[in-house]
């Protein structure tokens, strides 16, 4: 089976990329996402998580990406569903739906991520939740994230595979429950993320969002992630490979340099991000006619 292997990063849309990634001031007509779109070919969708996408955004995507027709998104579930108490009322549910269906209409939506926090343990009220929202999100290809080491069990990755659902392979900073590095594969579809390794701050309780992504992976931490996805791609359809290391462009970084690690060519990046990060020039090239995608 020849896999399809996507990078990318997830989300796009951040204030601290300005001057890293994305030129500062923004230029008129100058459109991000149509600029990474140009280096990758998915992006993890990351407002799906906050809140139900606006649709006309989604068709707004649908428009700008017309010129790079094997570009696709995962999106990420709602943190209503996976990580608040409140139930999953029939009117979120339609409402979260309808944000991304143009989308879905579109082929553009491969998979839809389910992350669950740490603290999301293998109990018997959590399957149940998590056995929920399998049914009602049957209609996609779901990614489960699972966080917690309770969920190293047999009879759970069996479960997905008899419900074709994927299991999230993830980097992240590890505690005495964290489930470690895997390279499993349940379904068609493969997936790595990568979050990171700032310890300090990803287990500190009042650290802000940016402050647990503050991570830029070396050579030698990226090479074991390298093996694993070489040997996932052997035996998926279509491996999802994301960097979630956002904060001021490290994903962007990490995810090129993975990319060129696999496939040997190297892609094109911004030059002020080959500034911010020397380490890239030995695998990128300064991004050419960058003009060409303001608009």
């Amino acid at each position: 089976m020849k896999s399809r292997v996507r990078f990318g990063i997830a989300g796009w849309s951040y204030p601290d990329w300005e001057g890293v990634v994305y030129p500062k001031p923004k230029p008129k007509g100058f459109e991000p996402l149509v600029l990474i779109a140009g280096m990758m070919d998915a992006v993890e969708l990351n407002s799906s998580f906050y809140a139900p996408v606006n649709p006309r955004n989604a068709r707004k995507w649908n428009g700008l990406l017309e010129p790079f027709p094997d570009f696709c998104f995962s999106a990420k579930l709602w943190q209503r569903f996976t990580h608040e108490q409140t139930g999953m009322s029939k009117e979120d549910i339609t409402a979260w739906k309808h944000g991304i269906e143009p989308l879905k209409n579109s082929d553009r939506l491969s998979c839809i991520l389910v992350q669950f926090p740490w603290s999301f343990k293998r109990n018997d009220e959590n399957r149940e939740k998590l056995k929920k929202i399998t049914r009602e999100f049957k209609e996609y290809h779901l990614v489960i994230e699972v966080r917690h080491s309770t969920w190293q069990d047999q009879a759970f990755l069996d479960w997905l595979r008899e419900h074709n659902l994927s299991f999230a392979n993830i980097d992240q900073p590890i505690s005495r429950d964290s489930i470690p590095a895997t390279e499993i594969l349940t379904s068609k579809i493969g997936y790595v993320r990568l979050h990171g390794r700032n310890a300090q701050n990803w287990f500190r309780e009042n650290a802000e969002t940016w402050e647990r992504y503050d991570y830029l992976y070396s050579r030698d931490e990226l090479l074991p992630w390298h093996e694993r996805i070489k040997q996932l791609a052997k035996k998926s359809k279509e491996l999802f490979v994301i960097a979630n290391n956002h904060y001021k462009g490290q994903a962007v970084a990490n995810a090129l340099e993975l990319q060129f690690l696999f496939t040997g060519e190297k892609p094109q990046a911004p030059e002020m991000l080959i500034h911010r990060y020397p380490q890239i020039k030995e695998f990128a090239e300064p991004l050419e006619k960058q003009g060409e995608l303001f608009g």
